[in-house]
């Protein structure tokens, strides 16, 4: 567990899961990666991204900033590798705009394939324009300042969850889960493995089989005490 934050420190090399990994983890997506590990590890619903439409998974290069302050964002661009995701958070609540235009076309530059801040963000047309995907606590037109350490690369809490560098981030419109580093092969294999069977369920819904009878919910909601009335004058008289 993550005791106490550090500043002005930054680690160069981390731990990554394979790409096969990461890509079959993107490929599934944020829903079914967090069903598949048993509703762990889903981020707060209050980031939300700056433009629908997109879906991304990378390693984590974890990023602790300190309030009104980007400067630990610049040395992120540096030790992020092609296919990372940047993801960020403060030492106390913030909404600045701590990213925009200037900064994703660094991160662009770099290979990343997007932001999570627990923040605010600014430059959204151009972000949007630019396809940088960014996930957002705020958009602010408040800049930020270059003054105070912070830490890259060390383990933060971003949006209730905690993130370890190199863990596997899955992002698209319904929200954000994060996985494991260690984890992401048992991971993928068990959302495959979950997709399937929800293909399957698709067929019998498609054909108009009820989820009461696909499920087999009826008999328990009979031991329930739940019942069914014609009419609302018989439910009158049963009640």
């Amino acid at each position: 567990m993550l005791r106490e934050q550090v500043l002005g420190v930054a680690v160069k090399n981390i731990d990554r899961a394979p790409q096969e990994q990461i890509n079959r983890l993107e490929k599934l997506g944020s829903a079914t990666v967090h069903e598949a590990q048993k509703r762990v590890g889903h981020l707060e619903p209050t980031l939300r991204p700056v433009f629908q439409g997109a879906r991304i998974a990378g390693s984590a290069i974890t990023v602790l900033m300190q309030p009104g302050d980007n400067w630990m964002l610049h040395v992120a661009m540096e030790l992020a590798l092609p296919r990372d995701v940047i993801i960020a958070t403060c030492t106390t609540p913030n909404t600045d705009g701590f990213f925009g235009d200037l900064l994703a076309s660094s991160a662009i530059a770099r290979g990343v394939k997007g932001l999570i801040i627990e923040g605010g963000v600014r430059d959204t047309r151009d972000l949007k324009e630019m396809n940088f995907p960014v996930w957002s606590k705020a958009i602010s037109i408040r800049g930020t300042v270059k003054n105070t350490l912070g830490s890259v690369n060390i383990p933060i809490i971003c949006a209730g969850q905690q993130i370890n560098p190199g863990d596997v981030v899955i992002a698209d419109d319904d929200g954000i889960c994060v996985v494991p580093y260690e984890n992401a092969k048992a991971v993928a294999d068990a959302a495959e493995k979950r997709e399937s069977f929800e293909g399957e369920k698709k067929e019998q819904f498609d054909k108009g089989v009820l989820g009461l009878d696909l499920y087999k919910m009826r008999e328990p909601l009979k031991e329930a005490g739940f019942k069914y009335f014609d009419t609302n004058e018989d439910l009158k008289k049963g009640i």
